[in-house]
């Protein structure tokens, strides 16, 4: 049997105005988070449409029940960002069209890639995250709870239910293809999409978010863009637009951490790495037992301060 949960949660994202900048402490990483939000709706409705596809070849019955509990919760994922997005998309109409196009490219790959490359696509995209995530969520002080904390709560429910579902990926592609070194060889064109992706959307929140509600360029996120942007900004023959200042938005982070992350996105792309096997972070441990003891998890910063409120 699957040990995965499927939680519907909602964030109340209608309820008052979505900021852009939704941790003042750290616009940069706010951006960054924001365009992670519109890659989800695209890439959790490709998935949605890749596992009932990929079901018919799947005969190990609990491997097929490992896959109905991961594509329902991705697709509850789907739906809280998707919110999210509509949030930013009432402030600022033009992102409208920026998520029309992500859609639009995870469409493309339904439509037009092997499934064999989209379970890929998601074995390798799925396999950076418990490393990636640990690194963000064990420093959730100051890039989640400085914020607004409907947003922060969606991240770090997403994130804590990546990492609970960390090998779910792994295990249907090799239920299906069972090739790793396929998955590894097209790596580097499924990184060079995803980048692509948050490129995009970046470059458009330059576009259609005045400087003034995003604080910082939003290609931030880019270091190789950040220094050619300055170099030519700097040369007087050059007309380069000003999007505002860069940032780096985990440049308080111990570099050590930073490193050890990195060795785990490398890790996760070799043949025979089984993300079951890598360090979690304590703060998913946490998020689990306070959802299992009834905490409202869609307010995880302030809920509790409410209840103090309360007794007092």
């Amino acid at each position: 049997m699957t040990e995965l949960i499927v939680r519907k949660l909602r964030f109340a994202f209608a309820s008052a105005p979505v900021p852009f900048v939704w941790n003042q402490a750290n616009p940069a990483f706010s951006s960054m988070a924001n365009a992670v939000s519109f890659l989800a709706v695209g890439f959790e409705k490709m998935i949605g449409s890749m596992i009932p596809e990929a079901m018919p070849h799947i005969t190990d019955p609990g491997v097929a029940e490992e896959a109905d509990a991961f594509v329902r919760q991705e697709g509850q994922h789907a739906m809280a960002h998707r919110q999210h997005v509509k949030g930013l998309i009432r402030s600022y109409p033009g992102l409208k069209g920026t998520l029309d196009k992500v859609i639009a490219a995870y469409d493309d790959m339904t439509a037009n890639t092997p499934l064999k490359y989209r379970l890929a696509y998601t074995a390798d995209l799925e396999a950076t995250f418990t490393p990636v995530f640990k690194l963000m969520l064990d420093h959730d002080d100051t890039l989640f709870s400085t914020g607004d904390d409907r947003v922060a709560s969606l991240f770090l429910w997403h994130f804590v239910e990546e990492v609970e579902h960390r090998s779910s990926a792994l295990t249907i592609y090799d239920a299906v293809v069972d090739d790793p070194w396929y998955r590894m060889r097209v790596a580097r064109s499924i990184f060079t999409h995803v980048m692509a992706i948050i490129r995009l959307v970046s470059e458009e929140f330059n576009e259609h978010v005045p400087l003034a509600d995003r604080e910082v360029d939003a290609m931030s996120t880019f270091r190789i863009h950040r220094r050619k942007k300055a170099l030519l900004q700097r040369l007087p023959f050059v007309d380069a637009p000003y999007d505002g200042p860069f940032a780096n938005a985990f440049s308080h982070l111990p570099l050590r951490e930073q490193l050890v992350a990195l060795g785990g996105v490398v890790r996760s792309q070799i043949p025979g790495h089984d993300p079951a096997h890598e360090k979690l972070p304590a703060l998913a441990q946490e998020w689990f037992d306070r959802y299992e003891a009834g905490y409202d998890v869609t307010r995880w910063y302030t809920a509790s301060q409410e209840s103090e409120t309360a007794r007092v």
